[in-house]
């Protein structure tokens, strides 16, 4: 789970899921065109809560240079602790990935 700068501002930190890798054809949740192809050097992430979550969905593919670190666990607040899996809900998998 990839902790980078928000594409909108570049001082905000965000978490959010990869949900596709370039090449990748996504189908969005709101975004302006209904199908995405995830370009070159760019991945598609989204928040865990569809609809409410500033995401590219709201901002489109992000690029590569914005990923900052890999976030591995909730620790604040405390009754939250726990490891992040890196699970990919079924409904959001790729429609089509490009063979390497």
């Amino acid at each position: 789970i990839p902790c980078l700068r928000s594409p909108r501002n570049p001082e905000q930190k965000i978490i959010k899921r990869v949900i596709a890798l370039e090449g990748d054809i996504i189908k969005t949740i709101g975004y302006k065109k209904k199908y995405v192809k995830v370009p070159h050097g760019h991945i598609w992430v989204e928040g865990d809560h569809h609809g409410h979550s500033f995401d590219s969905n709201a901002f489109g593919p992000v690029s590569l240079g914005l990923l900052h670190a890999r976030a591995t666990h909730i620790l604040w607040p405390p009754h939250r602790w726990q490891k992040l899996q890196p699970v990919l809900p079924p409904e959001r998998k790729p429609l089509c990935r490009e063979q390497e």
